[in-house]
């Protein structure tokens, strides 16, 4: 996700201070990874060098200047060329688990067992998603959709590893 992007869509209904921009960010987008106002702050420094937020007011308290920033036209056009723009999709060619598969394979070890105890840990993720999504509102189901659904596509591959197996190890053990 780009944060910067996702900042200059919030700032399109109006004028926030970091802190606001912050709290809107984790409510509606940051339920598993909230941002760090480190994050915001220095995102919204580089809106600013680049054109796309300004200051909108500076105001004086009890600790540091709070500033209102607000989105520039450009923002807004960066904003909807963004949105306008399809994701590019990303096929996991190279992964992680699939090295695992083949280094357990090279090295002799149980692949079986590898593949097992990732499948239960998928399963064991996919309960806690679904209890969530069951509990959740409207874009927390969503999102958990959206990560079942994948974890839904890695256990497929997994079956079909598992039942290839024996082939892989043929193909990629020395002879």
């Amino acid at each position: 996700m780009s944060i910067g992007h996702t900042l200059l869509g919030l700032l399109e209904s109006g004028p926030r201070h970091g802190y606001d921009l912050k709290r809107t960010f984790d409510e509606t987008f940051g339920h598993d990874k909230p941002l760090h106002y480190g994050q915001v702050y220095s995102t919204m420094s580089r809106l600013l060098k680049n054109g796309l937020v300004e200051v909108d007011g500076i105001e004086a308290g009890g600790g540091p200047e709070r500033k209102r920033y607000a989105i520039t036209d450009a923002g807004v056009t960066d904003v909807k060329q963004w949105l306008a723009t399809p994701e590019k999709p990303e096929p996991y060619l190279q992964s992680t688990l699939y090295t695992k598969v083949v280094l357990a394979l090279l090295t002799r070890r149980d692949a079986t067992e590898l593949l097992d105890a990732q499948r239960s840990e998928h399963l064991r993720l996919m309960r806690i998603l679904t209890d969530r999504k069951r509990k959740g509102d409207l874009a927390d189901q969503l999102i958990c959709d959206h990560a079942l659904f994948h974890l839904e596509a890695d256990l497929r591959w997994l079956e079909l590893t598992a039942a290839r197996l024996d082939k892989l190890a043929a193909e990629v053990r020395p002879s």
